[in-house]
């Protein structure tokens, strides 16, 4: 990979909305390569698509999430793969990886309640062939998303000490 399309895709990682005019001149390289490069990266499906990170914490309708481990069995001549699109066609799932450890998906699912994402796991997910057992962790609070970190302030409202 060369450097401008590393660089690249540093920023575009945390600033999608710059021009190829402010992307060129923060990498130093004419407008038309930049251009290029991203045209190149989004034709070679290396560039998927360009997203807002939203602060869940100012939104009142956002529902809820959850972390889902999910063991499965892995299929011979497919391993994970079959099972675990399957998974990710679900509307209910945002994100599914393959993971090391203790289980062998991590699966982030929304919905608009608790007992919507308990009807997922139920009704859906665990009883799909292949599937061994999940665990469901709901999310509480966002400290960082994408590179993104949540600051809030601190109060720090304790009395002067002076020796």
């Amino acid at each position: 990979m060369s450097t401008i399309t590393t660089s690249l895709l540093q920023l575009l990682a945390t600033q999608a909305r710059l021009s190829d005019e402010e992307l060129a001149e923060r990498l130093n390289v004419p407008a038309d390569e930049v251009r290029i490069a991203r045209e190149t990266l989004e034709q070679e499906h290396r560039i998927l698509g360009y997203q807002a990170i939203i602060n869940d914490e100012n939104q009142h309708d956002i529902g809820i999430s959850a972390f889902i481990e999910v063991k499965v069995t892995p299929e011979r001549d497919g391993g994970f793969d079959r099972l675990a699109t399957r998974i990710a066609r679900f509307d209910e799932v945002s994100s599914c990886y393959l993971a090391s450890g203790g289980f062998d998906l991590l699966v982030i699912v929304e919905g608009k309640t608790m007992r919507d994402i308990a009807n997922f796991v139920s009704g859906k997910l665990s009883t799909l062939d292949g599937v061994l057992s999940t665990s469901t962790h709901f999310h509480l609070k966002t400290y960082k998303k994408n590179g993104f970190v949540f600051e809030t302030p601190l109060d720090d409202n304790r009395l002067a000490v002076s020796p």
